[in-house]
C-alpha cells in the first residue's frame, strides 16, 4: 500500500517539475491566448490588464505562462502584419473572418514567423485543435487551408 501511494505521489510531482517542457503546458498557454485575444478583439483592452487578468487564473505549474505572454504581446504588436498573411489567401477581409478563428490564425501565423523552435506541423495541428474546440463546425478546414499556404510562404520548402 505504501508503494502505491509513493508511486502516485511521484506521478503527480514529476510532470510538475518540468512543466515548461511539456507540450500540454504550451497547449494550455495557446488556449488562454486564444481566449485573451478574442476578448481583446472586442475590448481593445490594455495588454497589461489583459495579461494580468488571465495570468491570475492560470496554474503556473500546468501552463507555460511565459509562452502565453509572448503570444498575446507578439500578436497584438504584429496584428496588421499577421492579418496581411491571412487575408492574402482568402477572399474575406480580416473583419469578415470569425473573431475566434482570426485569433487562432494570428497566433499560428505569429508562431510560424517568430517561433522557429516550434515545428510548423505542431503549429498547424495546435491551431486546428483550437478551431475544433472554439471555432465553427467546419472552421478547421478554413484555418487549415490558410495555414498550409502561410507555412509554405514563411517557412519555405516544407516537403
Amino acid at each position: 500500500m505504501r508503494l502505491v501511494k509513493k508511486l502516485r505521489s511521484l506521478r503527480v510531482k514529476l510532470p510538475l517539475q518540468m512543466t515548461k517542457y511539456y507540450p500540454s503546458a504550451r497547449r494550455k498557454a495557446r488556449r488562454y491566448a486564444v481566449q485573451a485575444l478574442y476578448q481583446w478583439s472586442f475590448t481593445q483592452a490594455y495588454v497589461g490588464e489583459l495579461e494580468a487578468q488571465y495570468v491570475s487564473e492560470m496554474n503556473p505549474k500546468k501552463v507555460d505562462v511565459e509562452y502565453f505572454k509572448v503570444l498575446i504581446n507578439g500578436v497584438i504588436l504584429q496584428k496588421d502584419k499577421l492579418d496581411q498573411h491571412v487575408v492574402q489567401y482568402t477572399d474575406r477581409t480580416a473583419t469578415e473572418v470569425s473573431p475566434i478563428e482570426m485569433a487562432i490564425l494570428r497566433i499560428a501565423v505569429f508562431e510560424l514567423q517568430n517561433r522557429l523552435d516550434v515545428p510548423y506541423k505542431v503549429v498547424i495541428n495546435e491551431a486546428l485543435e483550437l478551431t475544433k474546440i472554439f471555432g465553427a463546425e467546419e472552421g478547421f478546414k478554413f484555418v487549415n487551408g490558410i495555414l498550409d499556404k502561410v507555412a509554405a510562404e514563411v517557412r519555405g520548402d516544407l516537403g
